[in-house]
């Protein structure tokens, strides 16, 4: 039976949950509402109830459901905790080859393996759920590809500066994006940013994630000079396990199955461990097809031997001044276009080709790149591979909250995740490179000055394999171009300080 009962009368039995008032009483059991409407109102509504006992567990984990849904705007952005999930284990699954290549390539420059995974780990960890939690949004942040060998290889092997000195100077620049943030200068550059040069970063994502897939898989290899790249050798297990997922992936997309690019992953990463384990000899290019791993669970090592060994005087002297240069400025443009180019696929940009509340991933950005330093590892930031879960439907920091769960999982399971082979993971970035170069259809390519710059940023984004050098580019050619087309006058004032940044880093780059 139904009874109706005035607020006040029962506000002291209630307890509110996310605008959800419920509370228990044996001797009146029952549904109450706070205004007197009927009960198919309130049940619209979902505003006022009151419950007996047995009904108390039930209408706490529906207000909390509640609450998480409006805190991450599900009904705004149109999403459901389905599409987030998957979304944000995409995510982790295709990104997940950072746990272990980055230690491995720090590793080059006297970075400890064991304290140098951690540090991945928890500064993956930190930035992502900031992300989560702070600015909402699905974006994935974990130390750069490139970044790390750029350090290892050319700060430390070729210029002979420690890696102490090197994790300053990303430290000074974690600070200085804290300020410019703050004082929202990072924002009101991006917002400047003419709409051809933001087109151009998704498409030169998408173009650049494609090319990473198809390194990983073994489906393109390295060439030499005269012809950088050459086909895999088809030969072998590896290059023709990534051909199938990727036929495999395009399949279920096709017949629009939810979560294909997880399905696939994690498909063929369970049938190579199969033929793994009936033929143990079986090999691709002179390694197992895939490592089975000793143990699932481990503990993980101690961070000791990094943790706050920073040199920040040291990075503070002028002989390290174009190094410091050099890291603002790529993490600067990195994080500014992978932002954009993201956001772009997303649809989370406004009608004037802006995201809202640009500057909240951008502080996150800078506080976990500050945190990295601190923690022992090298630049982080918003991670391109975010793609793949925001084609799986991730809208909300939700996804991110999956992703950096799974990322701190990996201090325990980080044998288990070092299973999945390039195979696997690699066709999702190419798919997800597919897909992201659709917005080029939107380049004027009537108009030169504006398909020029453009050209120049897509291209060097993907055919140098470093993001930052192809915007780079983009920031320099852009009033170039615009002043020889006689229309300086759509150079914003962004865009001149853009392009002072971005010419002073060719300058000072240590090539």
């Amino acid at each position: 039976m139904t009874r109706i009962a005035r607020l006040p009368r029962l506000r002291n039995r209630l307890r509110r949950v996310g605008g959800t008032y419920f509370g228990i009483d044996s001797m009146m059991p029952g549904l109450y509402s706070s205004n007197g409407k009927a009960l198919l109102r309130l049940l619209k509504l979902g505003r006022f109830v009151y419950a007996p006992h047995e009904e108390e567990n039930y209408i706490m984990k529906k207000a909390i459901i509640s609450m998480i849904k409006r805190y991450f705007r599900f009904d705004e952005l149109q999403t459901d905790f389905r599409h987030e999930i998957t979304g944000g284990l995409t995510t982790f699954i295709t990104m997940a080859y950072i746990i272990i290549v980055n230690p491995k390539i720090l590793e080059a420059a006297g970075i400890p393996f064991g304290p140098s995974m951690v540090a991945t780990i928890v500064s993956a960890f930190f930035g992502t759920m900031l992300m989560a939690l702070y600015a909402r949004r699905p974006f994935a942040v974990a130390p750069y590809m490139g970044q790390n060998a750029f350090v290892a290889f050319t700060v430390v092997k070729v210029m002979g500066f420690s890696w102490q000195t090197a994790l300053g100077a990303i430290f000074i620049g974690g600070v200085l994006f804290t300020a410019l943030t703050l004082f929202k200068i990072r924002s009101w550059l991006a917002n400047l940013i003419p709409m051809n040069l933001k087109i151009s970063f998704a498409v030169g994502i998408g173009l650049f994630l494609t090319f990473i897939g198809l390194n990983e898989s073994g489906i393109v290899t390295i060439g030499v000079p005269g012809a950088p790249v050459n086909i895999g050798s088809l030969s072998h297990p590896g290059p023709l396990c990534a051909i199938i997922t990727v036929l495999a992936i395009a399949f279920l997309m096709i017949r629009r199955v939810k979560g294909s690019m997880l399905i696939g992953i994690v498909g063929m990463t369970a049938i190579a461990i199969a033929l793994q384990a009936v033929w143990p000899d079986l090999q691709s290019g002179g390694h197992p097809l895939v490592r089975i791993p000793d143990a699932v669970v481990s503990l993980p090592p101690s961070l000791g031997p990094i943790f706050l060994k920073l040199d920040i005087l040291g990075a503070l002297s002028w002989g390290f001044f174009s190094v410091v240069l050099t890291v603002f400025v790529m993490d600067f443009v990195d994080t500014m276009g992978t932002l954009i180019g993201l956001s772009y696929r997303a649809k989370l940009l406004d009608e004037k080709g802006e995201l809202p509340e640009i500057e909240k991933p951008m502080l996150c950005d800078a506080l976990a790149m500050t945190a990295a330093a601190l923690l022992g590892t090298t630049t982080t930031g918003a991670y391109i591979e975010s793609a793949a879960g925001i084609e799986e439907g991730a809208k909300s920091g939700f996804a991110s909250v999956v992703t950096a769960v799974m990322m701190l999982s990996a201090l325990f399971f980080a044998p288990l995740f070092s299973v999945i082979p390039p195979f696997a993971y690699g066709p999702a970035l190419i798919i997800v490179g597919m897909m992201m170069i659709s917005p080029v259809t939107n380049i004027n390519f009537d108009d030169m000055s504006d398909l020029i710059p453009s050209f120049i940023t897509i291209t060097l984004m993907c055919f140098t394999y470093n993001l930052g050098i192809g915007m780079t580019a983009g920031f320099v050619s852009y009033p170039l171009i615009k002043i020889f087309a006689g229309k300086v006058k759509e150079v914003s004032a962004g865009m001149w300080v853009l392009f002072v940044f971005s010419l002073a880093f060719f300058i000072f780059y240590p090539y």
